[in-house]
């Protein structure tokens, strides 16, 4: 951004007191990691479950089972706290999800087939070879629902595994595992769409339609205000949630309803600003003014910027160490009185273990494998097989989708669902310890490129 040259009568900031910059610091360099948003959903996990099993257990089914209620005009929903976490807040999750795939689709490394065909081929077999190996143990069973649970790959965790092993993995290898992730997060989606509904209801669908014709018209007209698109979303909120589609896939929709193209093209608006600057330069004027032409400059700028990208600015760092911690804090207190070892070879809980471990990086591996010896396409960043090998392990994390997919395929059977949050814990905790491993102790540093 252009700025005027600084004038005499600027004023220096203020120090900042010694007491906040040592208190701050830490927390200033934690949300600098790249691994931070892994690391806070990992610590929440790991909370829940102390809190769980704590003697204060009692406290955690009494703080997110306790009821809400809200009402307006005479009109009144009750719901728990845990429901308005994983039906409402998890929107905006889905939402950012929404916005993340069709950026990258629109501009980033799944723009172009060739970039896509690897990580699209390798996701598919990350999502058929889990789902076939749970189906294998659960078939016939009551907990037979669930095959789509270790389809998940949390892109979270995974990519913040990988930023501990940075100097063994290319970011060409990071990049892959990202648009595996992506993926599997669509796949993921048109399951929970498909397979995990409550029966449709045509005429509640019908004024789902006519909200998606209303964002149809944000997007063709470049609205930018989050108002207009937040009015929209909890219509179609409220319409999916009736119509049988489960209500949280309406952040998706309305993701990839959010504009991707800037208002004007770049090379207009910066000759405008370069004449604009060249002439406030030439001119005398007070501080007062030199404030208003910056804030003109800002506004201008921020025609550059599709409002697809400004939206995910503003709601990343809430999703991702805000709502997505909170889900995992929710959803992961699993109380293990009068558990064994002999519970994790029950089908359920084995069938996950072995969908997340084995199946994962079985599916990714031998697709991705195949790809390359059919020329499909190059190995990505130039990797060896010992890294795709453990990138493959690793995008057996699957957590937070694997949890919410769970929620909806035992959402009555409770003991199934203790089950099956056991089991993603337990497959994810594996493919997270047995993945670094590889990378750190087997496969050979990436090459710089």
């Amino acid at each position: 951004m252009a700025q005027t040259p600084p004038t005499s009568e600027a004023r220096p900031r203020p120090p900042v007191p010694a007491l906040f910059r040592v208190a701050l610091a830490p927390i200033q360099a934690f949300f600098r990691l790249e691994a931070a948003s892994g690391i806070l959903l990992a610590l929440c996990a790991v909370a829940a479950m102390a809190w769980a099993n704590s003697p204060w257990a009692a406290t955690y089914s009494t703080v997110f089972d306790a009821r809400m209620t809200v009402g307006l005009a005479g009109v009144h929903a009750g719901f728990t706290v845990r429901e308005f976490i994983n039906d409402g807040l998890m929107t905006l999750f889905f939402f950012v999800v929404g916005m993340e795939i069709k950026r990258e689709l629109s501009s980033g490394e799944l723009r172009t087939f060739s970039r896509a065909v690897l990580p699209l081929i390798a996701a598919m077999g990350g999502m058929i070879v889990p789902a076939a190996l749970y189906a294998a143990f659960n078939q016939g069973t009551p907990a037979q629902a669930g095959w789509a649970i270790p389809m998940a790959t949390d892109i979270a965790f995974s990519i913040g595994c990988l930023t501990l092993v940075k100097t063994r993995v290319s970011h060409g290898l990071v990049v892959f595992l990202t648009a595996l992730a992506i993926f599997d997060d669509i796949g993921g989606i048109l399951v929970i769409a498909l397979f995990y509904g409550s029966g449709l209801h045509v005429s509640w669908l019908m004024g789902a339609l006519g909200v998606l014709a209303v964002l149809a018209c944000l997007n063709h007209f470049q609205v930018r205000n989050g108002v207009a698109y937040a009015l929209a979303g909890a219509a179609l909120w409220y319409t999916m949630h009736h119509g049988g589609i489960h209500a949280t896939l309406s952040g998706v929709v309305l993701g990839l309803f959010m504009p991707a193209r800037a208002l004007r093209p770049g090379r207009h608006v910066l000759e405008e600003l370069r004449l604009y600057v060249d002439r406030a330069l030439q001119t005398a004027m007070d501080e007062a003014t030199r404030g208003a032409q910056i804030l003109y400059l800002e506004e201008r700028l921020e025609e550059l910027e599709p409002p697809l990208n400004r939206f995910v600015h503003l709601w990343h760092v809430p999703v991702a160490y805000g709502i997505v911690p909170l889900f995992a804090l929710a959803n992961s207190g699993i109380s293990l009185e009068g558990m064994g070892w002999a519970d994790l070879l029950r089908p359920l809980p084995l069938g996950i273990i072995a969908g997340l471990f084995v199946g994962k990086q079985v599916g990714i591996f031998l697709f991705t494998w195949g790809s390359l010896k059919l020329g499909v396409a190059d190995r990505p960043g130039g990797a060896t097989l010992p890294q795709v090998h453990g990138v493959a392990v690793v995008a057996g994390i699957g957590f937070t989708v694997a949890l919410f997919v769970a929620g909806l395929a035992f959402p009555t059977q409770p003991e199934l669902l203790t089950e099956a949050k056991l089991g993603i814990l337990v497959g994810s905790l594996l493919s997270a310890v047995v993945g670094y491993a590889l990378l750190r102790f087997v496969a050979k540093p990436a090459v710089p490129a």
